[in-house]
Order: structure tokens, then sequence, then C-alpha cells
């Protein structure tokens, strides 16, 4: 059982950048995989980040590869998101989920998610 919760999402200018933090509680935190994915208004939820169990492998949408950087530290039930270079069409509203071993694409692969937190980039 774990309960990811979001936070550090807001309000920035296009080229800005934003540093996402998931902590999620409970005592298993270590023995899942980590994912981001985001949800614009009207548009289908996307995947954009995941890190495996030990932060050995991961993987990363197209869309923000090389812009935005997964990390985790198991020490503090923590995994964050650096999105860098940050373009309008980065505005949505960003989930933290746990499950499994290996950072996944697939949304269905994530048991555990947080209520999200809303990033919006002005231009």
């Amino acid at each position: 059982q774990v309960q990811p919760v979001e936070s550090g999402g807001g309000l920035v200018q296009a080229g800005g950048a934003l540093r996402l933090s998931c902590v999620a509680s409970g005592r298993t935190f270590s023995l899942y995989a980590m994912g981001w994915f985001r949800q614009a208004p009207g548009k289908e939820r996307e995947f954009v980040a995941a890190i495996s169990q030990w932060g050995v492998s991961t993987n990363y949408a197209d869309s923000v590869k090389g812009r935005f950087t997964i990390s985790r530290d198991n020490a503090k039930n923590t995994v964050y998101l650096k999105m860098n270079s940050l373009k309008p069409e980065d505005t949505a509203v960003y989930y933290c989920a746990a499950g499994g071993k290996i950072p996944s694409r697939v949304a269905r692969t994530y048991d555990y998610w947080g209520q999200g937190t809303q990033v919006t980039v002005s231009s």
C-alpha cells in the first residue's frame, strides 16, 4: 500500500522551470517503480516519465526527453520531476503513480495514483 501526493506545480512563463515532487506514504515505496503522467483539458492522460524501483532505468516521452528529468530518493519516499525549458503545451495536471518494478509507459500498469498538481505555462 502506497499513497502518492504531488506538489510543486504552479504558473511559469515559457522557457522557465519547475520541479515537481511526489511523496508516497507507506513503508513500501521502494518496492515500486514510479511514473509521471499528465492530462490537459479535453485530452487523454499521457505518459511523461518513469523510473524503476531503484532508479537504474528511466523512460521518457519523446516530447519531454532532454527537457525533463525524473529521479527518486527512496530514503525520503520521494520521486521528482525536474522540468526545464517549459512550453505552453506542457500545461496540464501532472499525476504521480506507483506500481510494478519497471518504468512502464502504460498507465494501467500502475496501481496507486496521486490527485495531481497543476502546471500552467504561459506564452
